[in-house]
C-alpha cells in the first residue's frame, strides 16, 4: 500500500538512522527527499526553515533524535536540544509550509508502575531525562496541530544500525557471542522489540489511509524480557554463547527503566489496518535480511 493521498513532496529528516534508512527504502517510489544531520541538523532553526523552505513538502517524517538513554542523565541540554527544540523549529516550519509531521516517540515516557501495558491515551510519565526530553517534543507536536502525528515505538532493531548507541542490541549480543565473551543479560525489563522494517512498513500504510492526527502505537505484536530475546535471537541464529539472566538490580544504570512500559495499539483496527507481526518472525526476517547482505554473524 503506497501513500498516494499525500498530495506533494516528502521531506524525511534523520534519513541516516535505522529507523530513518528503512522509512527512505520503504517510500523510495514517491521519492523522498531524505536527509541526514549533516545536510539538515533539527538543532538548527535557520537551517530547518531553509531546508522546508526548499523542499514545501506537503508531509514531514522526523527520525532524528537523540537515543542514549544513559547518557541524558548527564547531558540533559543535549537530550532537549535535539528532542524538544529541535523538534519545536519542525513543527514551526511545517506550520508555514502547511505540512503535516510525523514525529516518532518512545515507550520512554511512560514509568511501567503498576501497568502491564499503555494505550495511547494512558498518562505519560517519565522516569528519566531522555523520556522527559521525547515527551516534550511529542506535547509541541500535539500542540501545533491536530493533525500531525506522534508515533510511539519501543526497542527499535534495524540493518542500518544506531548511529549514535553504536549498534542496536541485536547487533551488541552478536558481537559478544562472537567475541566468546560470557553474556549477562536482565530478565526482569520487558519490551515489544520491534524490526525498523516492519515499523516502516506500517507508517506506509497509516499514511495511506489518511488517518486522523494524534498518538499511534507501532510494535511487533507481543512481548519479551530482554533475555528472553537475546536467548530468541541466539537460537534463530544457531548459537549457544554462555548466556544467563540477571536481575536489573544487579546492573544498575544511571537512568532509571521501567520493568514494563509495552505498547498497545487500540486504533490500527479502527482504520482497517493490520497489526504489525509477533516479534519473533520479525527477528527471523531481520536475521535472514542480514545473513543476504553479507553481515558477519
Amino acid at each position: 500500500m503506497t501513500p498516494a493521498a499525500i498530495p506533494g513532496p516528502i521531506l524525511l529528516v534523520g534519513a541516516e538512522g535505522q529507523l530513518g534508512r528503512d522509512l527512505a527504502r520503504r517510500l523510495v517510489a514517491l521519492d523522498p527527499v531524505a536527509l541526514g544531520r549533516a545536510e539538515v541538523d533539527v538543532t538548527d532553526r535557520e537551517a530547518v526553515d531553509r531546508t522546508v523552505r526548499r523542499v514545501k513538502p506537503a508531509l514531514v517524517l522526523n527520525a532524528a533524535a537523540y537515543n542514549q538513554v544513559d547518557g541524558a542523565e548527564d547531558d540533559p541540554e543535549g537530550a532537549f536540544r535535539v528532542n524538544a527544540i529541535g523538534v519545536h523549529h519542525l513543527t514551526r516550519a511545517c506550520h508555514r509550509a502547511d505540512a503535516r509531521l510525523v514525529h516518532f516517540s518512545t515507550d520512554y515516557v511512560f514509568d511501567g508502575l503498576g501497568r502491564q501495558s499503555f494505550a495511547e491515551e494512558d498518562l505519560p510519565s517519565p522516569p528519566q531525562v531522555y523520556g522527559v526530553s521525547k515527551l516534550a517534543g511529542e506535547l509541541l507536536v500535539r500542540a501545533a496541530s491536530p493533525r500531525h502525528l506522534v508515533i510511539r515505538t519501543c526497542a527499535l532493531y534495524g540493518l542500518g544500525g544506531s548511529r549514535a548507541k553504536g549498534g542496536n542490541f541485536v547487533e551488541t549480543m552478536l558481537g559478544l557471542a562472537r567475541e566468546g565473551k560470557p553474556i549477562r543479560v536482565v530478565d526482569d525489563q520487558f519490551v515489544s522489540p520491534t524490526y525498523t522494517r516492519d515499523l516502516a512498513d506500517a507508517v506506509a500504510r497509516l499514511l495511506a489511509v489518511d488517518p486522523p492526527g494524534g498518538v499511534y502505537h507501532l510494535t511487533n505484536g507481543g512481548a519479551c524480557s530482554f533475555f528472553e530475546f537475546a536467548h530468541t535471537l541466539f537460537t534463530q541464529a544457531g548459537l549457544r554463547p554462555d548466556l544467563a539472566p540477571v536481575k536489573r538490580a544487579d546492573r544498575p544504570s544511571k537512568a532509571r527503566r521501567a520493568a514494563s512500559s509495552l505498547l498497545r495499539d487500540t486504533r490500527l483496527a479502527g482504520l482497517g489496518l493490520p497489526p504489525l507481526r509477533p516479534w519473533p518472525e520479525a527477528l527471523r526476517a531481520y536475521l535472514a535480511e542480514r545473513a543476504s547482505r553479507g553481515a558477519s554473524s
